[in-house]
């Protein structure tokens, strides 16, 4: 239940402040909360703790002749604390010249004498005004999480992009720019060492916080709950999806466990156009969510931000050891890891990682590059897909290709709408030489047909090829030279087969080399690069499953 903003009255005279308290109570209870102090001193500690609880004072209501602090005085330092409240001044008749004065020397809002009875006369129409004033200006507090940061800090960077993957709405305040970060951080006893923040819907500050520490605290799973399950999904990109909705839907004990966010690279596409049943298409971050919900919905249990670090057997069951040192023991084992973008090798790369240059769509910087110039290397649908999406912000994009044009790696349906689109630019023959900046990104250098040529650019997106995400797990099972994952025919026709499987039957088609361990998706030698086809790759593996542990 929200709270009610603030009224707050301050007199020394306990017969004053209880009339003062009764006659507010009477008239504003129904949407103020009326608070009261014996002092100024007593005042100033109420609103530092209501500052620090983030609670909303309207008007301040002070007497003048207090000791130790006077009303006036009260009056002007509470304004530092809360700039937009309403302050009155409660004074006598000889008292009245020093009101006025105060009015302009400490831009009070009023002053009232006393006594005010009648104060359906005497108070509230004035009260009722500045009341009226102070909501038609006011801002309501941001009610949920909020992330305080600096714009080109790789740390904020990654956690702007952990909520948005998992669909959290929450703020960004860039402590640079914008007077509410400073004063939120102020509020909490926090300075910009301790950036980027992490401020809850409750309050609670969280300085530094891990992806597994937000996670714990917005209410993700990450620790499994149970002792054994029939089948582990490593991953949750449209594969892995696909597996936990079949596998929980089918009755089996399912669990997934993703080390970032769900999608995969999936899920950073802005717009995903040609998946059947949305003419309209929807973007990666929707179509995983709704896959999330519906395997969540059916019953299985969702293990994120998690990363497994190694697979082994024992005594027939795989266990899986976790980065924090847990384990969790499983039947059956769906690998569906996905790729990661390779990174690009050039001097500056390094540095400025994070902070102008990024690896995938990271749609969460996109309203920064407005009315700016940014660039994307790579030629494939995602670098199609993000040119569309930054096209809507930035002032030029420029898609830099090593090749003559987007036929070979583009669908045609991107290619068009690429072409219909003024403010994007293909770059042929072109590659990225260098990025220059010394917090972040400021100019890259073009390299085309041996000539070199430096121009701004507020960011740049990085989609070239793709290395599977296997590097944990290719002691255990089979890969191919890439680092795909080698299953049924392929691994059966490989030199290392003979021993390697130790089975009586062949593999099943989605099979390892370790019976029970199957993969899925992008990661698998010989997958299609498709959503769809990703999709029926881990529903397909749960039928494989159920063979596996019907032996």
């Amino acid at each position: 239940m929200d709270k009610k903003p603030i009224i707050l009255t301050v007199d020394d005279d306990a017969q004053v402040l209880n009339a003062i308290d009764r006659d507010l109570r009477a008239e504003f209870r129904q949407h103020y909360r009326i608070l009261r102090a014996a002092s100024g001193e007593e005042a100033l500690e109420t609103l530092r703790e209501l500052l620090g609880r983030e609670e909303e004072v309207a008007l301040i209501l002070a007497d003048q002749r207090m000791p130790g602090l006077e009303g006036v005085e009260l009056l002007a330092e509470a304004r530092s604390l809360f700039p937009d409240a309403k302050r009155v001044l409660l004074t006598a008749y000889a008292d009245t010249e020093a009101a006025i004065r105060a009015i302009n020397n400490a831009r009070l809002d009023h002053y009232l004498m006393k006594p005010w009875d009648p104060p359906q006369q005497l108070l509230y129409p004035t009260l009722h005004d500045l009341l009226g004033a102070w909501r038609a200006t006011h801002r309501p507090r941001y009610k949920g999480v909020r992330l305080v940061g600096f714009q080109w800090s790789p740390l904020s960077h990654d956690l702007k992009d952990f909520l948005a993957g998992y669909m959290v709405a929450y703020q960004w305040l860039d402590f640079e720019t914008n007077p509410d970060a400073q004063a939120l951080l102020s509020a909490k006893n926090l300075a910009a060492v301790d950036l980027p923040v992490v401020v809850l819907e409750d309050g609670t500050a969280m300085a530094k916080p891990t992806a597994t520490e937000v996670a714990t605290r917005i209410g993700l799973t990450t620790q499994a709950t149970q002792e054994l399950y029939d089948v582990v999904v490593i991953g949750a990109g449209p594969s892995g999806l696909a597996a936990a909705v079949y596998g929980a839907s089918e009755g089996l004990k399912t669990l997934i466990i993703e080390r970032q966010t769900p999608g995969g690279q999936a899920g950073t596409s802005s717009r995903i156009e040609n998946y059947l049943g949305f003419p309209t298409g929807l973007s990666g971050a929707e179509l995983a969510h709704r896959a999330w919900a519906q395997a969540v919905r059916l019953g299985a249990e969702f293990l994120a931000p998690r990363e497994v670090t190694e697979l082994c057997v024992q005594d027939g069951y795989k266990v899986l050891t976790l980065s924090d040192g847990s384990t969790v023991r499983t039947r059956a084992v769906v690998l569906t890891t996905g790729v990661s973008y390779r990174t690009l090798d050039v001097p500056g790369m390094h540095h400025l990682s994070g902070a102008g240059v990024y690896y995938g769509a990271a749609r969460t910087e996109a309203r920064s590059c407005d009315e700016q110039d940014v660039y994307i290397v790579g030629g494939g649908n995602s670098a199609g897909q993000a040119a569309m999406y930054l096209a809507t912000y930035a002032r030029r994009v420029g898609i830099v290709i090593r090749g003559e044009n987007l036929a070979a790696s583009m669908s045609a349906y991107l290619i068009e709408q690429i072409a219909h689109t003024p403010n994007i630019e293909i770059l042929p023959f072109t590659e990225v030489a260098e990025v220059c900046g010394q917090d972040h990104l400021e100019a890259v250098v073009l390299k085309s047909r041996g000539e070199l040529r430096q121009v701004p650019a507020r960011a740049l997106f990085v989609f070239i090829g793709a290395k599977p995400s296997t590097e944990w797990v290719c002691q255990t099972v089979l890969c191919d030279a890439k680092g795909f994952l080698l299953t049924g025919r392929d691994l059966v026709t490989d030199p290392r087969y003979a021993t390697a499987w130790k089975h009586t039957r062949e593999p099943y088609l989605l099979e390892t080399c370790v019976p029970g361990v199957f993969a899925a998706g992008d990661s698998r030698a010989g997958a299609m690069a498709r959503v769809a086809s990703a999709v029926g790759e881990g529903s397909m593996a749960i039928k494989f499953v159920h063979q596996y542990l019907d032996e």
